[in-house]
């Protein structure tokens, strides 16, 4: 399954809307104890976008910001619902990581790898064919390139 442009999504409440003018750079999987933590389930998703091609509409999203050893990820979230809709790392302020499970349309969605899988729950297993990492990738062009194979235009 694909998807067609533009994507759209936004929180529960629909007070903060977004749009994603521009193919995603990648769909992963975290399973690190931060983005358990932060989703409330086994593991979280993120969708890396180009800044530029996403634009926010409706209230501005309130943000809390926490240290990753020599970064800072800051989290976006509705004010009203407190639904968590994207991290802006600082180490890469080009890009947003939209959390994809806040998409409109939620049924293309297919994580191409799973991160910091030696901090995955036992019963989660990645799907056949995804790339896997025990903690971070060192390379983010990996994670493009599997989902243009995954996704393509």
């Amino acid at each position: 399954m694909n998807f067609s442009l533009p994507l759209e999504g936004g929180c529960q409440c629909g007070a903060v809307r977004y749009a994603i003018t521009a193919r995603p750079r990648t769909l992963y999987a975290c399973h690190c104890t931060a983005c358990r933590r932060q989703s409330g389930s086994a593991f979280s998703m993120s969708m890396a976008v180009d800044r530029a091609a996403f634009s926010l509409k409706g209230a501005v999203p309130g943000a809390w910001s926490r240290a990753v050893g020599d970064r800072t990820v800051v989290g976006r979230f509705c004010r009203d619902c407190g639904t968590r809709l994207f991290h802006e790392p600082s180490r890469n302020p080009s890009i947003v990581n939209v959390k994809p499970g806040t998409l409109d349309d939620t049924t293309w969605l297919r994580p191409v790898a799973h991160l910091w899988t030696a901090h995955a729950l036992a019963f989660v297993a990645p799907e056949p064919g995804a790339l896997v990492f025990p903690g971070p990738p060192d390379d983010h062009e990996a994670l493009a390139a599997a989902f243009a194979a995954a996704f393509p235009p």
